[in-house]
Parts: structure tokens; C-alpha cells; sequence
């Protein structure tokens, strides 16, 4: 079978997140194969590692489940595997597999993590699973995660403020709206004050990180006659790896300030930490260097940070293009796998 045909049999099962058991047996039935691989089941996340003595351990993840999507319809066009989960990440994972059933002897131990649950709430991860049932299983000098990253790495990772504000009014009938003040009308300012923002860009360890405000969702209104009191919106602000959750809140609180009144709420929703990029790390630069690739920094957030928070350098690096995920026409291409080979095997080599 080719790389393709590997992949195509992984993609080919539904793993929509919440409903990885059937992919996780597959994985872990694979990775059984080769006899030096210590494997374990932890729900539906399978972990395989070599137990020899090498001082060094390497750490390389990726996640079994997907967006929604008809699994049904995964097929091989050409040299490009398409369907849901070939590019984030299975095309990724066909290959883990792969190398990691391939006995040829390393100089290092390597630790293989297939985990479930990464496409919704951070509380809800197979990786976190793992960290609070056998944190011993993720103790490595090192990690790599599969996200789909073009073939480069992609360092560190943003953190994602969600924040909840709201805006007071006075109610009023709306024939008479001269009585009251209309809440909604108030958040045009607001909304007007983040599309008119100017992304901050910061470079850590060479890395650049470019950040971003967006509004997400707008409330408010109480029935069809009354000046409504109180209307909100969520905001979602990605962060660079220099600000903590504390100094995002309030560089967001600053920005917005002349919009708020005394009386208006703004409260966190979500908080997931960033990641700074670790490319002083001499095994993490020694991957970079066998792409042949600039290294560039994380858009969005990963389990990069996970990682981070267990006190382990970490970095993306992945199969596929990555404005290509959750996409309905996602692909991977034969030429994108066998180069993600290439390099993982000469890292571990």
C-alpha cells in the first residue's frame, strides 16, 4: 500500500470529536505490530513507546477526531487524498503510524500519542485525559505536534481571550424612546472601535506572531415595542506569546475604554494560554533546519501549549496546508506525506 492508501484508510473511518473509539482501535492495532513498542489504551488516546536506553526522548502527537463531515466520501484523486481530517491531521497520523511501526533501531527513545477530543473545548482533550490519568506516559525532553503546517515548523502558539461585554441602557417604549437610551445602539461604537483595529505584531526569538480582535456574536432586544436596557457581544482576541491572560484583559479593558460606562460588565469567557516559540532549542532548531523552511509562528492556538504548561519545549509541525482545515474540499498531497517522512525520519535518525 502507499502513503495515500494508508492515509485514505484513516480517513475513511468517522472520528468526528466524541466518537474516536473506532479509529483509536485501528491506530493501536497498527502500532501493536511492531514488538518493541510498549502500547497503551487510555479511553479512546492509544500511546506507544520504546523502552530502551537512550538517554534522549522525543515526543511526537497528533489527534485522531475531526470536524464534522461524511467520512463517506474520502477518496484518492490523483497524487491527493480528500476528505474530512486529511490535512488536520490524518494524513499527519497515517505517517506517525507508519514510522512508528518501522523497526529499524534510533539513537533516541520516541514516544507516539494519538489522542481524542482536540477539535472542541480544551477541558474535554484526550490529551489532558492522559496528563491527569498517567502523566508519566508524556514525559519526554521534547514534542512535536502533527498540526498541519505546510511542511514547516510553526513555533509556539497564540493564546484565545473570549471576552463577554455588556452594555446598559434604559428601557422605554419606543414610541417614546426619548424617555429611555437604546443599549444596542450604544454597541455601534464598540464594534466600530474593533474593526478599526490595527493587529500588533511582536517577534519573539525571531518569530513573528500577528495578533487579532474580532467580534463573534451580538445579543440584545426585549420585544418589538420596548428601547432595550442591555445588549452584549463576545469578543474573540488572539495574543501573542509575551502577554499573559491578565495583561490581555487589560490592554482589551484600555483599548475600549472610551466605549464603556460605569454600570457596563466585561467578564472572561474562555482562556487558553499561548505558547512561546522554543527555537532555542537545539532539537527543535535541528527539525527546522531539515525542512529547508523559514520558521514561522503558530496562527491560532494548539496543544503546543499544553505542552508548555507540562514544562516540555514543544513545536507544529505538520503534513498539508493549514488554511485548508475544517475546509468541505480539505486535501493532502502524496508529495506533502512523503516529505513530512523524510524529515521526522531524519530528525529521529
Amino acid at each position: 500500500m502507499s502513503r495515500l492508501d494508508d492515509a485514505l484508510a484513516l480517513v475513511a473511518v468517522e472520528s468526528v470529536s466524541r466518537h474516536e473509539s473506532a479509529i483509536a482501535t485501528l491506530v493501536e492495532s497498527r502500532l501493536r505490530t511492531n514488538a518493541a513498542l510498549d502500547v497503551e489504551r487510555i479511553g479512546d488516546n492509544v500511546v506507544a513507546r520504546t523502552t530502551g536506553f537512550h538517554s534522549t526522548r522525543l515526543l511526537i502527537a497528533g489527534h485522531l477526531d475531526t470536524v464534522p463531515g461524511d467520512a463517506s466520501t474520502a477518496q484518492i484523486v490523483g497524487d491527493q487524498l480528500r476528505g474530512v481530517g486529511a490535512c488536520d491531521m490524518k494524513g499527519s497520523v497515517a505517517v506517525m503510524v507508519e514510522l512508528a511501526t518501522n523497526p529499524a533501531p534510533r539513537s533516541v527513545e520516541v514516544t507516539w500519542v494519538f489522542y481524542a477530543r482536540e477539535e472542541i473545548a480544551h477541558s474535554e482533550s484526550g490529551l489532558t485525559e492522559i496528563a491527569e490519568l498517567r502523566p508519566d506516559l508524556l514525559v519526554a525532553d521534547v514534542a512535536v505536534l502533527g498540526e498541519p503546517t505546510g511542511g514547516a515548523v510553526e513555533a509556539g502558539c497564540q493564546g484565545s481571550l473570549r471576552m463577554s461585554i455588556e452594555l446598559r441602557g434604559t428601557r422605554a417604549h419606543t414610541a417614546r424612546p426619548f424617555t429611555g437610551r437604546n443599549a444596542i445602539h450604544r454597541l455601534g461604537a464598540l464594534l466600530e472601535r474593533v474593526s478599526n483595529y490595527q493587529p500588533r505584531v511582536v517577534v519573539i526569538d525571531g518569530v513573528q506572531f500577528v495578533e487579532q480582535l474580532q467580534a463573534v456574536s451580538v445579543e440584545g432586544g426585549v420585544a418589538a415595542n420596548v428601547v432595550p436596557d442591555s445588549a452584549r457581544c463576545t469578543l474573540n482576541h488572539r495574543v501573542a506569546p509575551d502577554r499573559s491572560r491578565d495583561q490581555a484583559v487589560a490592554w482589551l479593558e484600555d483599548y475600549l475604554r472610551d466605549c464603556l460606562e460605569v454600570g457596563d460588565v466585561m467578564e472572561v469567557v474562555d482562556w487558553a494560554p499561548s505558547a512561546p516559540p522554543q527555537m532555542t532549542n537545539e532539537r527543535l532548531m535541528t527539525l527546522a533546519r531539515y525542512t529547508n523552511q523559514p520558521v514561522r509562528g503558530k496562527v491560532g492556538w494548539t496543544d503546543v501549549a499544553t505542552f508548555a504548561e507540562l514544562g516540555m519545549p514543544a513545536t507544529n509541525f505538520g503534513a498539508g496546508d493549514p488554511l485548508l482545515a475544517h475546509r468541505s474540499d480539505e486535501f493532502v498531497t502524496l508529495q506533502e506525506l512523503d516529505e513530512y517522512a523524510r524529515v521526522l525520519t531524519e530528525w529521529l535518525r
